[in-house]
């Protein structure tokens, strides 16, 4: 029993690489911001837009692999932000945090 659970922590599930939480943030930070900068570029321009999906693609894929080298060098990096992302939501205070 004690050796799966030390493997489901050594070995975070992970999506091209990347912790899944990681990977799911990325998407839907780059989501978001490319939603916003197609609805202004269509409020502003009209049907003349000149946002290309390509754009976003190419993003998720950079961010993507930046993420995978760092997650390279710190398996457990998802984890950590994910534990940041729930203190925060708790309002606890920083130097709980650390």
């Amino acid at each position: 029993m004690k050796q799966q659970v030390l493997k489901a922590l050594a070995n975070p599930s992970r999506i091209f690489y990347v912790p899944y939480s990681l990977a799911v943030i990325n998407f839907f930070v780059q989501f978001v911001i490319f939603m916003v900068v197609f609805v202004a570029d269509l409020l502003i321009h009209g049907t003349d837009s000149m946002v290309n999906p390509a754009f976003f693609l190419i993003s998720v894929i950079i961010v993507h692999s930046i993420l995978a080298i760092y997650s390279k060098r710190d398996p457990q990096i998802g984890q950590i932000i994910t534990a940041r992302i729930q203190l925060m939501k708790k309002k606890i205070p920083n130097r709980l945090a650390a």
